[in-house]
C-alpha cells in the first residue's frame, strides 16, 4: 500500500499536548484543516475542530464516526509521554493505539497514520553508537516496552491493511512549549530560582540527541504524505550532546543573577540511558528532511515561551 494524495483533513490524536500543538500549528500553516482531539478540552476552542475524546476509552465506533464526519484521511498520534506507572503507561500507549487503529480500520479508505514513537524503545545504547533503524528494539523501561508495543500494533495493521501507517521513533524534544523531561525540569528550578534560593542544577556525564519541537512537526508534515509505507524512520539531530552544554545553553538564556545558580554533578539518574544518538539518514532519503533548528535558538526560545506558563501559574 502506498499513500496516494491526501488533502482532507488531520486528526490529531493528543493535540493539546505540546507536540501535539506543534503538530497542528505546522499543518495549519500548511493550509490542512485539522481536527484536534484531546480528553480536555482547552479554554479557547473558538474557531477550531476541537472534540474532546479520551481514545483510550472511547467506543472504536464512535472515534470512527468522528474520523468520517471530520472528512479525516490523516492521522497522527502525538499522544502519551512519560507517565508514572505500568497500567498508565499501558493505558496511553498501547490501549489508545489500539483503540485508535480499531477506528481507523472501519473507515471506507485507510488513512494514513502516523505513529510519534521514541528513540527509546530501541532500548539503552552502547556509548559512541549511531543505531539507525535496522536496530533491534530491546527497551528497557515500562515507557519504552509500551512505546514499542504501541509501534510495533501500527506496523502490523500497516501490513493487514487496516491503516497505511508510518513510525517516526523521536529523540529527546526542546524548544518553545516543551515542558516535560530535564530540560523542563530545569526550566520550572530557574523560573523559581533566587540568590536566595538557588536552582540545584544536577549534571551527569551523559550525552543525549535532541530536537526542536518544530523540527518535529516539519517531520511529521513529510511523513503525512511521503511514500513510506510500513516504515520506522529516525527522526532526531544526530548529535549527540553533553548534558552539561544543554545546561549551559539555558543558563545563558535565563541570564540569572549572581548566586542564583548552584550545580552539583551525580551519577545518570534516566529512564532513557546516558547515551542517545539517532542515525537520522533515512529520514533524510525517504522524507527529505533535516532539522533546521540550532540547539542554542531552541533552548533560547524554550526559556523565552516559558515565561508565558509561569505568569499564568503565578
Amino acid at each position: 500500500m502506498t499513500a496516494g494524495p491526501r488533502t482532507g483533513a488531520v486528526a490529531v490524536i493528543g493535540a493539546t499536548g505540546w507536540v501535539g500543538g506543534a503538530v497542528t500549528a505546522a499543518f495549519a500553516r500548511a493550509g490542512r484543516p485539522v481536527a484536534e482531539v484531546a480528553r480536555r478540552r482547552p479554554p479557547d476552542t473558538a474557531g477550531r475542530r476541537f472534540h474532546a475524546l479520551d481514545v483510550a476509552a472511547a467506543d472504536p465506533a464512535e472515534l470512527a464516526a468522528l474520523l468520517a464526519e471530520a472528512d479525516v484521511d490523516t492521522v497522527v498520534n502525538a499522544a502519551g509521554g512519560w507517565v508514572t506507572g505500568a497500567a498508565e503507561n499501558e493505558r496511553a500507549h498501547v490501549r489508545l493505539v489500539e483503540n485508535l487503529l480499531a477506528a481507523c480500520a472501519r473507515t471506507p479508505r485507510p488513512p494514513r497514520l502516523v505513529q510519534i514513537g521514541s528513540v527509546h524503545e530501541y532500548g539503552p545504547l552502547p556509548a559512541g553508537t549511531a543505531v539507525d533503524e535496522t536496530w533491534a528494539p530491546n527497551p528497557g523501561s515500562v515507557y519504552a516496552r509500551t512505546k514499542l508495543a504501541g509501534a510495533e500494533a501500527v506496523l502490523r495493521a500497516t501490513r493487514e491493511g487496516a491503516v497505511d501507517g508510518v513510525v517516526l521513533r523521536v529523540v529527546n524534544l526542546c524548544g518553545p512549549g516543551v515542558a516535560a523531561g530535564f530540560l523542563g525540569a530545569a526550566v520550572r528550578l530557574l523560573r523559581a530560582a533566587t540568590p536566595d534560593r538557588p536552582a540545584e542544577l544536577t549534571v551527569a556525564d551523559a550525552h543525549r540527541d535532541y530536537l526542536d519541537v518544530r523540527d518535529l512537526a516539519g517531520a511529521v508534515l513529510a511523513a503525512a504524505t511521503a511514500p513510506v509505507t510500513g516504515q520506522v524512520i529516525n527522526v532526531g539531530r544526530g548529535e549527540a550532546v553533553p548534558v552539561s552544554r544543554l545546561i549551559d545553553l539555558l543558563v545563558a538564556a535565563a541570564a540569572p543573577p549572581p548566586g542564583a545558580v548552584r550545580r552539583r554533578t551525580a551519577p545518570v539518574d534516566s529512564r532513557g540511558g546516558d547515551w542517545t544518538l539517532a542515525d537520522i539518514a533515512r529520514a533524510a532519503r525517504l522524507l527529505g528532511w533535516r532539522p533546521q533548528v540550532d540547539l542554542p535558538a531552541s533552548i533560547k526560545d524554550m526559556w523565552d515561551a516559558s515565561r508565558t506558563d509561569h505568569l499564568e501559574r503565578a
